[in-house]
């Protein structure tokens, strides 16, 4: 049993973090978090839908018809920063002089492929025009040039954009204006997201940032607003302390501080389960920051939006047709049979083999269950090569086959069965969701009822030069969605264009 100290006490207590979580969390670092069970994987066909143009056009002007008579919210994780999308220039920064050596010798040497090709298109970066008039004129040679701009462009005392959120970069240059991530989304939002005349985003961001992208907001968003007769409203919610993870040691104890206290670290984008779960709206739209596209993609962008929102309303209508039919007892073996059928053929449930056997009551009651969740549109972009989930129809550890995103993380590499179901898989998740979260009243779901905790991830780290075990809740789109009803749905690649590195700002999806 673990000992708490007083200090442990109030530490936890400052964090909303409860006594039986902290211990919950060594828990499951003593027993590990399972493999997931790959059943196949979903394709067209067999768990992802694939519409014709007029089918998909059907669906956008549904949607379109719909929206006035709907509250709709534009969710984006956006606290993420951009240190990591910088990690190439870092390291050139540490390891290059222009003083000893050319910019050719150094990628001959090294084969530095970043460098090379941020080198080759400076000119194409959003911000080139910002850096080079900071810079001094008299710059003799490419290496001194590039070395000078990622100076400038990362420095303490220059632009400083490593410290900077992600969604406050320029990532796309318009000639007048080089827009940020936050400032594409407001665009893309009066596209898909608004009604009436407004549009509603909320945004997550770390609490040091809020101040940034409020001074963005009061930038841009008049701008946007001129452009797009949309009136904006804008809010902001933070990672709460209180999903804060336990660190432990190798033997599994709480991780201690030098200080004596207790580590706790971030959960990860799981832990916004949280956030999303304090919105309220008919359709919420989920979409990550750093994944915007260029205004002239915008209405394929957008089309490809209506598309799965109008499957959303068209799907959670009939649901919520039969959830009210189950509720006042307007059913019988028939109606037992057509429901189980929609459930199975419209929202992607599976059913024990023993259902048909049970009682009429025991029956009602299992559909009540399957019913009456959440649903999420998920888009899925053919697989070329960039990291993401993937869809899978999953068993859990009862025996349940559902549709779930899984990240390769989460899956027994070392099996083969396992690893050749992954070779069957033809998409991935791009982090492109549309969420019904009320039911058939009007009611909102608590999402917390519908999240798997045995979809966490146990990561190894290092802390003060000693090894540690961390713990990642079920990610959003992952574990924290896992009981929902799931459509998947493919979308073009032109909605999936994210800025993981700052090499990706060169590709032409980001060209403008």
């Amino acid at each position: 049993m673990i000992q708490l100290t007083d200090n442990d006490e109030k530490q936890l207590k400052e964090k909303g973090i409860s006594k039986e979580s902290m211990l919950s969390h060594i828990n499951t670092f003593k027993e590990g978090i399972p493999f997931v069970q790959l059943k196949n994987a979903a394709v067209i066909g067999n768990g992802i839908l694939k519409f014709t143009e007029s089918e998909e056009k059907e669906l956008i002007q549904f949607y379109d018809s719909k929206l006035k008579d709907l509250e709709i919210l534009k969710f984006v994780p956006a606290s993420g920063a951009a240190s990591r999308m910088f990690k190439a220039l870092f390291n050139f920064l540490d390891v290059y002089n222009p003083a000893d050596e050319t910019l050719d010798s150094y990628l001959q040497r090294t084969n530095d492929k970043d460098i090379r090709v941020f080198s080759e298109g400076l000119e194409r970066l959003p911000f080139y025009g910002k850096v080079m008039s900071r810079l001094p004129k008299n710059i003799n040679s490419q290496g001194e040039k590039v070395f000078s701009f990622v100076s400038e462009l990362l420095g303490d005392n220059a632009l400083n954009y490593g410290f900077y959120p992600k969604g406050l970069l320029p990532f796309h240059n318009y000639g007048d204006v080089a827009a940020t991530p936050f400032e594409e989304h407001l665009k893309e939002g009066a596209l898909y997201a608004s009604s009436n005349g407004k549009a509603n985003l909320h945004f997550t961001v770390s609490e040091q940032h809020e101040a940034m992208f409020n001074k963005e907001f009061a930038e841009a968003g008049p701008r946007v607003s001129d452009s797009t007769s949309i009136k904006y409203e804008i809010d902001y919610s933070f990672q709460k302390s209180s999903t804060d993870t336990l660190a432990v040691d190798m033997d599994n104890n709480p991780f201690r501080n030098e200080d004596g206290s207790v580590l706790f670290r971030p959960g990860g984008h799981g832990a916004l389960i949280q956030n999303l779960n304090d919105q309220d709206a008919d359709i919420i739209f989920i979409k990550n920051i750093d994944n915007v596209a260029v205004m002239e993609d915008a209405k394929a962008v957008a089309d490809s939006k209506k598309v799965l929102a109008g499957v959303l309303i068209k799907e959670q209508k009939k649901a919520f047709s039969y959830a009210e039919q189950l509720d006042k007892d307007e059913v019988g073996d028939a109606k037992i049979a057509e429901i189980k059928a929609f459930l199975m053929e419209g929202l992607n449930v599976r059913f024990s083999n023993d259902f048909d056997s049970k009682s009429k009551s025991d029956k009602l009651n299992i559909l009540k269950s399957k019913i009456n969740r959440p649903i999420r549109i998920c888009g899925m972009v053919k697989n070329e090569g960039e990291p993401g989930g993937g869809p899978f129809w999953v068993a859990n550890s009862k025996g349940e086959v559902s549709l779930q995103i899984i990240e390769s993380a989460q899956i027994d590499m070392g099996n083969k069965q396992q690893a050749d179901i992954i070779k069957n898989s033809t998409h991935f998740n791009p982090v492109d969701l549309v969420c019904g979260v009320r039911n058939y009243k009007g009611e909102k779901y608590d999402l917390l009822k519908f999240v798997d905790d045995k979809q966490g991830f146990i990561t190894g780290k290092t802390k003060d030069g000693k090894e540690l075990k961390a713990l990642e809740l079920p990610g959003l789109w992952n574990g924290a969605m896992a009981f929902w009803n799931t459509i998947f749905v493919e979308v073009p690649l032109v909605t999936f264009n994210p800025v993981k590195s700052v090499i990706d700002l060169l590709k032409d999806s980001h060209q403008v």
